[in-house]
């Protein structure tokens, strides 16, 4: 699975309001800063690899609004 670079801090910002969290919860929930979350959402940097596999994680735990999120923003 891989999603669309750009598309990344996107993808971090809708999966963080669909959880109904703040940056700084998101961020205490991934073992991140809220600094990091800051710039993953505003694509001045990306997630590392673990980091992009606990985001997955977190969509599919989700079901099938975390699958709706994901097809989004999927690559073709």
């Amino acid at each position: 699975m891989t999603i669309n670079q750009p598309q990344v801090g996107q993808i971090i910002r809708d999966l963080r309001l669909a959880l109904g969290l703040t940056q700084e919860q998101y961020a205490a929930t991934l073992g991140v800063t809220y600094t990091t979350i800051n710039r993953w959402e505003n694509g001045r940097s990306k997630p590392s690899p673990l980091a992009m596999e606990k985001i997955e994680g977190m969509l599919e735990k989700m079901g099938a609004p975390g699958q709706d999120l994901l097809a989004k923003y999927l690559s073709n």
